[in-house]
């Protein structure tokens, strides 16, 4: 494993033994006995196949710091050709199961680079502390940190957004963890805690979100090794952080959802909580979508931006993301 690519934290803890590995997200990340924990960023671009950049696009994009006591930085995407209006904001996280991944992954990047450009829309995609450094909540505090810097810009301005984004009409989105990430934003600001004004949050886009419990469902058999490294210490996978309905999490039946997205998968992993994330929610009169993809796994558009379901996902979000906003 290359020194270069991996970042040690030392232990407290004290033992005789050689420390040896405890955990291993596929060379991606290792905790070992000692408490030290190793990442290689190769073995997270590689855990992807590659995502070849657009040959004609012309979004533009560039970095900036969102959060500077934690160096969190997200990338702004706009399509570089003028709009006659400005254009929805698609806020996205991407996945990674709390543990790996950046906006800067090209796989990611690709992903907003599409959505961007065919949706339109200005595409804010965001990083945020991984575990198990940061164990939850720590990425969901990240994120409403980022609603506190959209709601900045909304009431400031930004030159660069200014001519393109449309703080009224903002989307909140996020793959897989992302996607998990979209759900707590959607309760914080559903349930007054988290003020987003003068922006709007007009709806949300959960792709294959990421959650879990302690009743396993019929699909679910490869997430546990995430959740025990991003969960804190002795939590239960009811954990509200990953278990929307869990005996701790908040009830969600006064919380004000505006109209929500959440795509799946055929053969996603996790396909039965997602159907019945959307189920709870549906009965609580929530203004919930389903849509599943058939023959798809867990994060499909990741995996593949450019393939026919990556074509056809497209189509089904800028259908939602400007259904949602008409007459606005």
């Amino acid at each position: 494993m290359s020194s270069t690519n991996s970042a040690a934290a030392a232990a407290t803890v004290s033992s005789d033994a050689e420390p040896h590995v405890v955990a291993d997200l596929a060379g991606m990340v290792q905790l070992l006995s000692d408490g030290t924990i190793v990442r290689d960023a190769d073995a997270v671009a590689n855990g992807l196949p590659p995502a070849s950049l657009p040959s004609a696009s012309t979004t533009q994009w560039k970095d900036v710091v969102y959060d500077p006591d934690h160096d969190l930085k997200l990338r702004m995407y706009k399509p570089a050709a003028g709009a006659d209006e400005k254009l929805p904001v698609l806020v996205y996280f991407h996945g990674g199961g709390f543990c790996v991944g950046s906006f800067s992954l090209p796989n990611f990047h690709v992903c907003c680079l599409r959505l961007s450009g065919e949706l339109p829309a200005v595409v804010l995609s965001a990083d945020y502390r991984l575990a198990p450094e940061h164990r939850l909540p720590a990425a969901h505090d990240d994120a409403r940190t980022l609603v506190s810097w959209i709601r900045n810009k909304a009431a400031d301005g930004d030159p660069w957004l200014a001519e393109s984004a449309d703080f009224g009409r903002v989307f909140v989105t996020g793959d897989s963890a992302g996607g998990n990430i979209a759900h707590h934003v959607a309760v914080s600001v559903g349930s007054g805690l988290l003020g987003v004004s003068p922006a709007r949050v007009a709806g949300y886009v959960l792709l294959c979100p990421f959650f879990g419990g302690v009743e396993r469902m019929a699909s679910e058999a490869e997430s546990d090794q995430f959740f025990r490294l991003s969960l804190p210490e002795g939590a239960t996978m009811d954990h509200p952080a990953v278990n929307p309905f869990g005996p701790d999490s908040p009830a969600l039946d006064a919380v004000a959802f505006p109209p929500t997205l959440v795509v799946g998968g055929e053969h996603d992993l996790l396909r039965d909580r997602i159907a019945d994330y959307v189920a709870r929610l549906k009965a609580m009169g929530k203004p919930v979508e389903l849509v599943e993809f058939q023959g798809q796994n867990h994060g499909f558009f990741v995996v593949e931006p450019w393939g026919d379901a990556g074509d056809e996902l497209i189509r089904v979000v800028r259908r939602f993301v400007y259904s949602s906003t008409s007459g606005n």
